[in-house]
């Protein structure tokens, strides 16, 4: 008797399957006789027909057949292609639904990953009005039915899904991919074949202000590009409010949207946004959050919890164009902000002296070198500012906090797990959790922000 034998589902069963709950990639969770089953699309509080495809020892997975009881949060997704997308995992769930999940999801993690028992999660902050808010949307391009056509890759995989409008982007990053495509197929410049590795054009990327006053059209290709005049007029005709076009070389066999270089075809070399009151450039390799709204929140968020007096020295580890640490700058006696990205950090130092700021220093380099050798100068830091990508934070940042005892710690976190898994070290090694607030940076996505206030205990012997 095989190991298989003894579950209680094999493929190709057809099953009725009770669904108590949804990940945030919108697949729903029951369970059939102990066996968890996840069946893409259905929600909490289904009733589904499923169809099984896969069989594991701990899972299973179906393909929703049809819904039996439908959920009471269920809505029609307003995308037309939603279902081939993938990218708006949630869309089919309602708004309010959508901000339980993603709590959900924020105490999950910190409770079966990190650990902590029983910990509170404050209620998530959401938006008003959750669409036509990305101030960045970036495009693959490719041929379908001879002609070339903008989109997004079907979810795993790399089929293209055309679509001349999507409803969490800002209306002129629609425009702006739209004149692009005319202009392609009105000079014949053929698309990127992801499999041939044959063709001109890649990506467009687009950034606009949360104003859409200003927008920025980075052009990504293989090499150079011809009709370049015929481009730009496309554009300065059908985009109000154009400061700047940028063709960016990729000529790399790579999933890495952006090259190396940068080529300034028309207008500025940035873009400038206001977050509250001070003016940020944004070049087109700079990392700014994609949601202008949800921004402010989180980051006001994030600096209340240092509960400044104005005589600390923070340091801003991940800091890009230095939007937090300027902020922090108003309200600290002295700032430190590390960023790798060097584009980002000449951006930061412009965004500095433009804001009349001097109570700040960015330094480029890798925040795992570069903050263990500050935190061990002997320079007194009162708090760090935790903002890494989604792999989280690397031991040796962690440690170097941890070993020079500083008293406060905000994490800022866009993936529950890694936040969860560093927290847990902060925590077993002298700090406690103070609060956890989740922000909904990307409504209808499945993708949620947090941000963690740790403080160091008093109680506890920090020698190691």
């Amino acid at each position: 008797m095989t190991k298989n034998s003894l579950l209680p589902l094999k493929k190709n069963d057809d099953i009725k399957l009770d669904v108590d709950s949804v990940t945030g990639q919108g697949c729903g969770i029951g369970r059939y006789e102990g066996l968890a089953v996840f069946v893409d699309g259905a929600l909490m509080d289904e009733q589904v027909y499923a169809h099984i495809i896969k069989v594991k020892s701990s899972y299973a997975v179906g393909k929703l057949k049809s819904i039996l009881t439908p959920s009471k949060d269920r809505v029609e997704p307003k995308c037309p292609v939603y279902d081939a997308c993938g990218g708006c995992t949630l869309q089919h769930l309602s708004y309010e639904a959508q901000l339980k999940v993603k709590q959900e999801q924020v105490k999950d993690a910190m409770e079966r990953l990190g650990g902590f028992k029983d910990i509170e999660v404050l209620p998530i902050i959401g938006m008003k009005n959750p669409e036509r808010y990305r101030n960045k949307g970036s495009f693959p391009l490719g041929y379908v039915d001879e002609s070339v056509e903008a989109g997004f890759f079907k979810q795993r995989s790399h089929t293209l899904v055309p679509l001349n409008d999507c409803i969490i982007q800002k209306s002129k990053i629609i425009q702006a991919v739209n004149a692009v495509t005319e202009w392609a197929n009105e000079y014949g410049v053929p698309p990127y074949n992801e499999e041939t590795h044959e063709g001109i054009l890649r990506h467009v990327m687009v950034r606009t202000t949360a104003d859409e006053k200003q927008v920025m059209v980075v052009i990504v290709t293989t090499g150079p590009i011809l009709n370049v005049p015929q481009l730009i007029e496309k554009l300065k005709s059908n985009i109000e409010g154009l400061t700047s076009i940028i063709h960016n070389v990729n000529s790399k066999v790579t999933n890495v949207i952006l090259g190396d270089e940068f080529d300034v075809i028309w207008g500025s070399d940035y873009i400038t946004e206001k977050i509250n009151g001070l003016k940020f450039n944004v070049s087109a390799a700079s990392f700014l959050q994609v949601n202008p709204e949800q921004t402010v929140k989180l980051y006001n968020t994030a600096i209340n919890n240092l509960g400044l007096t104005g005589e600390e020295t923070v340091v801003d580890v991940f800091c890009g164009i230095g939007t937090i640490s300027l902020l922090i700058a108003k309200k600290a006696k002295q700032v430190v902000g590390i960023e790798i990205v060097k584009e980002a950090i000449v951006d930061a130092k412009q965004n500095a002296r433009e804001n009349g700021i001097e109570n700040v220093e960015f330094i480029c380099a890798d925040a795992e070198e570069a903050f263990p050798k500050i935190a061990s100068s002997g320079t007194k830091i009162d708090a760090v500012m935790l903002d890494p990508p989604r792999k989280g934070c690397d031991d040796k940042t962690l440690n170097a906090i941890i070993n020079a005892k500083i008293e406060k710690v905000v994490y800022v976190s866009c993936n529950p797990a890694t936040l969860a898994r560093d927290c847990r070290l902060l925590c077993d090694n002298g700090y406690e959790i103070k609060s956890v607030q989740p922000v909904d940076m990307f409504p209808h996505s499945g993708h949620v922000e947090s941000v963690v206030c740790l403080k160091r205990r008093l109680d506890v012997d920090m020698r190691r």
